[in-house]
């Protein structure tokens, strides 16, 4: 069993963030699998420098453990575009100049956007800007690193059909996908850069991981308060939190 937690650096990781980590990362453990950090980088616009170094300081602060090198998306364009090669081979994908907001098929013979076939809902594999989408680089990815199971935020539930359809043209397997509930804000908005999410404060770890593991349902002793002892706690007891699978 393999899972795996991969932020943007895009900036510091928020409570959300770690409600994620933490579910990803007990999943693993309470299973004896390997968990993995990957850095999904390809987005370079939105890359904010030194961030990817920030994050993982974070996630050493809170006490998460990964196995083997962390994997930057940055440095797999070649994996990229050899997938979406075989795509454009099979037939499964077309030119398109439509804007990026359209999602029904379209009749583009030409553009600079890709985009692959989908009943209802066609999605893009390579933008207008030359950037590789999410849905196809976390596809490969995911095969490359062998992760047989992918705990998310219920955010993705979307993305989840789109790359199982991309795992069976490109005849990949398909992982198991759990969602957990969305960390929301006061104003019922999801916790994100883009809604001011704080960064996380690592002087206040235990604090928070205890947060996190409460809002996974987890029934956190009052009398466990440092790191190692909330870790050893939450893998030895942990109950299936409130996670349900998409497919």
């Amino acid at each position: 069993m393999t899972g795996r937690f991969a932020p943007s650096p895009t900036g510091p990781l928020h409570f959300g963030s770690l409600v994620t980590a933490v579910a990803s990362y007990i999943d693993a453990r309470t299973k004896s699998g390997r968990w993995l950090v990957r850095m999904e980088d390809i987005d370079t616009p939105r890359i904010v420098a030194g961030s990817d170094t920030d994050i993982l300081h974070t996630l050493e602060r809170f006490g998460f453990e990964w196995d083997g090198p962390v994997l930057y998306q940055s440095t797999r364009l070649d994996e990229y575009r050899e997938a979406l090669d075989h795509l454009r081979r099979d037939g499964h994908v077309y030119p398109c100049s439509c804007g990026r907001t359209t999602t029904a098929p379209c009749t583009c013979t030409r553009g600079p956007r890709w985009r692959v076939r989908f009943p209802g809902d066609d999605f893009t594999v390579l933008r207008a800007d030359g950037i590789f989408a999410y849905q196809l680089a976390v596809v490969v990815d995911d095969a490359h690193q062998g992760n047989t199971d992918v705990v998310r935020g219920a955010d993705l539930l979307d993305s989840t059909p789109r790359q199982i359809h991309l795992q069976k043209l490109l005849g990949l397997p398909s992982p198991t996908y759990r969602h957990v509930p969305v960390v929301v804000n006061e104003k019922g908005e999801k916790l994100s850069k883009q809604t001011l999410a704080p960064p996380l404060d690592v002087n206040a770890a235990s604090d928070l991981l205890t947060s996190a593991l409460r809002f996974l349902g987890q029934n956190v002793p009052t009398d466990t308060s440092d790191l190692s002892s909330l870790w050893a706690w939450a893998i030895a007891h942990s109950q299936p939190p409130e996670i349900f699978l998409s497919r």
